[in-house]
């Protein structure tokens, strides 16, 4: 056996989460991730990392170039489904959004995690997140090929990354961005994309949308919600909250009163880092129901918004 097999056969998480943003290809990068994330979820990989190694993460993941990359405000309009190239267009957009999405997950797990004592199931949920986006990516892109296209063939923007950027020192930023914000977005806008698939005819990529991805982003938003709450917890009281446990307990034995203290507190926490970290107000339509059941209430976001039209959700 080489010395690279041995070496992989007793690789940390953290060590197999460098190699997946290390991976330019991201159709290698997905099947990496998947293959990472079983091998820890199976217990093949055991340890979340080696306390006494400190490994760089990468500023920005390999990523091939064949993608051009544009401004956000260069990108072209991505119409309503109604056509072959609208639709072209906005799975192209997912397909996009999903590679960014896969590599948000692992940079969490490999920049976080060791430098923040995270407990390990803080790795097992990102884990979960990180394969799923790798296989709506690998979904997507299949069917980005059944409608005549494939991924690289329009413009990209990566403002995601951008935001991954300005939170790579704060892991309650990164959180609220990119796990709170950004991915409760994405619920906010998926039953309106899915609609128009449906009235353009594409019930494949509708359903595919409805079926997989939508009701495993609502996941991915709790996981955010979840570890900003223990964060901020854990900052207030140490030894009660080592393990979230004692989170998802936090509630037993204990007044009201005081829970809706801490409650208040961990979203006004929230909203000030949301106020620092994110240009401009939270626009509605939002999704009520599916930000709701990732254990995020109006009273986390309400504030955050401009005054605009109710809820169409």
């Amino acid at each position: 056996m080489s010395h690279v097999q041995t070496e992989r056969e007793n690789e940390t998480l953290v060590e197999a989460a460098l190699r997946v943003l290390n991976t330019a290809d991201p159709f290698e990068k997905a099947r990496l991730g998947d293959s990472v994330a079983s091998k820890w979820l199976q217990g093949t990989i055991t340890l979340p990392y080696n306390p006494s190694q400190n490994l760089p993460v990468p500023d920005r993941p390999a990523r091939l170039t064949n993608v051009k990359l544009v401004s956000p405000s260069l990108m072209p309009k991505l119409g309503k489904a109604g056509s072959l190239q609208s639709r072209q267009a906005i799975v192209h957009s997912l397909v996009h959004t999903e590679s960014w999405a896969i590599d948000l997950s692992w940079d969490i797990i490999a920049r976080f995690g060791k430098k923040e004592a995270m407990p390990r199931e803080f790795f097992t949920d990102f884990v979960k997140v990180a394969q799923d986006e790798g296989r709506h990516f690998s979904l997507l892109a299949a069917r980005l090929k059944e409608l005549g296209s494939s991924y690289g063939a329009l413009p990209a923007h990566d403002g995601l990354w951008g935001s991954a950027i300005a939170t790579s020192k704060d892991l309650l930023a990164r959180l609220a961005i990119e796990h709170c914000v950004h991915e409760a977005r994405g619920l906010d806008v998926l039953p309106t994309t899915i609609s128009r698939f449906r009235n353009g005819g594409d019930d494949d990529t509708a359903d595919l949308l409805e079926r997989v991805v939508y009701p495993e982003e609502i996941t991915h938003c709790a996981a955010g919600v979840k570890w900003f709450k223990y964060l901020c917890l854990r900052s207030r009281n140490p030894s009660l909250y080592q393990d979230i446990l004692a989170l998802e307990k936090s509630e037993e034995g204990r007044s009201e009163t005081q829970v809706d203290k801490e409650s208040e507190e961990v979203i006004q926490k929230f909203h000030a880092i949301v106020r620092t970290h994110f240009r401009g107000p939270l626009k509605p339509p939002f999704n009520e129901k599916a930000r709701k059941a990732a254990g995020f209430g109006p009273q986390w976001y309400d504030p955050l918004s401009v005054k605009g039209p109710a809820s169409q959700f």
